[in-house]
């Protein structure tokens, strides 16, 4: 960060403003239009000059780009100062305080459309999940056995790859009983993360970050997280080998990897009806998998109280992890 360049990008009330609504949650420069009443290419100029500064990212999702606050939450000393200035502006200013304020209560009607907008999704497809859920264990039973098949160790920094709703990455915040110290949630889909912004949109605007990519070409350095896992997505994977390549890529020596997925079965209408790739895994394919891909696979753990049994597989990112815990650098900036 240059102190220059980021005076210059503080020096307008829009500015302020924006930086103000970035701190409360992620929001796309048409939320923000809609926020502080202009036009989408007046914020849109306002947001490239942020950008510039450091002070926020953006990325793109479809023909939609999210921005993030680039400042506190443990950043760079400038940006803490610079979150440190702009609250105790907001509570020194009263003329400014006001129109923070005010922002603010315009955020209630972004959340209620993106849960409108969730409701409708679900509601669309909620015959088909339940059609799912009922050929396995509840979702409950095989989150207890994730949570404590994991809790024996720190977590870090987690990646929760094909997030679909975010309820991995809801289970594993930053602030629950096992969180993680930060979690990234990745999809595909642009609709399952508008999914799971309105899940999430509750949790502080730290807690998770989503990512729109591929399993099968992650947007991440090498050795990025301490945790990855995959909840119920590997089998829509056409190589598997490969989404378990980027996963070891992605993960630092000594980090750890879970799958949850289903046991080999027989049940050829879930390629028709939910596009499963892959019809289950033996533990033996799932065994090879991992050890082809860096991991030292532990025991796997079954859930055995349906039609499909749900595995959870666990494996450790073999070499040796680095001497001292290291702060694991931020994903990288899309489409600057």
């Amino acid at each position: 960060m240059q102190i220059d360049t980021i005076m210059r990008a503080l020096a307008d009330p829009t500015r302020l403003r924006i930086m103000r609504l970035l701190g409360a949650m992620e929001l796309a420069v048409g939320e923000l239009a809609h926020v502080l009443g202009q036009s989408q290419p007046r914020v849109s100029r306002h947001v490239a000059i942020l950008c510039d500064a450091d002070l926020a990212s953006r990325r793109r999702e479809g023909s939609w780009a999210f921005l993030r606050s680039g400042v506190g939450a443990g950043g760079t000393p400038i940006g803490d100062a610079v979150a440190r200035l702009l609250a105790t502006a907001e509570r020194e200013d009263t003329e400014f305080a006001a129109a923070c304020e005010e922002d603010r209560r315009q955020l209630a009607a972004i959340r209620d459309a993106r849960d409108s907008h969730a409701a409708a999704y679900f509601a669309d497809h909620a015959e088909e999940w339940d059609e799912l859920r009922r050929l396995h264990s509840p979702d409950e039973a095989v989150e207890a056995k994730l949570l404590g098949a994991l809790s024996d160790t720190p977590l870090g920094a987690l990646l929760d790859i094909g997030t679909g709703t975010g309820r991995m990455a809801e289970l594993f915040a930053p602030g629950t009983n096992h969180g993680a110290e930060r979690v990234v949630a990745l999809d595909k889909s642009l609709d399952m993360l508008r999914m799971a912004r309105a899940k999430l949109q509750h949790l502080p605007n730290d807690s998770v970050e989503l990512v729109q990519g591929d399993f099968a070409a992650l947007p991440f350095a090498a050795h990025s997280f301490d945790t990855v896992m995959l909840h119920q997505v590997l089998h829509f994977a056409q190589n598997p080998a490969s989404a378990l390549a980027e996963a070891a890529r992605v993960t630092r020596p000594g980090g750890r990897i879970a799958i949850v997925d289903f046991a080999a079965h027989n049940l050829e209408q879930l390629r028709d009806r939910h596009a499963h790739a892959r019809l289950g895994f033996t533990d033996e394919t799932m065994a090879g998998l991992l050890a082809a891909s860096g991991f030292s696979a532990a025991a796997p753990i079954a859930l055995a109280d349906g039609e499909l049994v749900v595995k959870i597989w666990l494996g450790v990112r073999e070499g040796a992890p680095a001497a001292e815990p290291r702060k694991t650098e931020s994903t990288q900036k899309v489409a600057r």
